[in-house]
């Protein structure tokens, strides 16, 4: 029985290749990074995506969900869960209860 060279399949062979890509950093002033955040915020993509539209590079074209994220320790559930009057186990109805305050502040600005 003879291994196949690359037994993976075509679309995990395309990711593999997206796994060996080196992510690279810019420590520059605020008001490019601004810019560049605001560029993109207008476009509808990501900084990352600017980044590579600035210089010229392929883009990928997929759809993104558009999501805000947010790391909650337990002490901000905690915290949360007291102010919206549950438990902290609660955290479907905190995140719930989060998402209804991050809309009125959209609304309100």
């Amino acid at each position: 029985m003879t291994k196949q060279k690359n037994p993976l399949p075509a679309q995990w062979q395309q990711n593999q290749k997206a796994a060996k890509a080196t992510q690279i950093a810019f420590d520059m002033d605020e008001k490019f990074q601004y810019a560049i955040r605001k560029a993109a915020l207008d476009a509808g993509v990501s900084p990352s995506d600017q980044i590579r539209e600035i210089l010229g590079l392929s883009v990928t074209k997929r759809p993104k969900r558009p999501r805000l994220t947010v790391s909650l320790s337990v002490n901000d559930y905690e915290l949360l869960a007291k102010k919206y009057q549950l438990s902290p186990e609660q955290q479907l109805e905190i995140k719930k209860h989060v998402l209804d305050d991050l809309i009125q502040f959209s609304a309100d600005t």
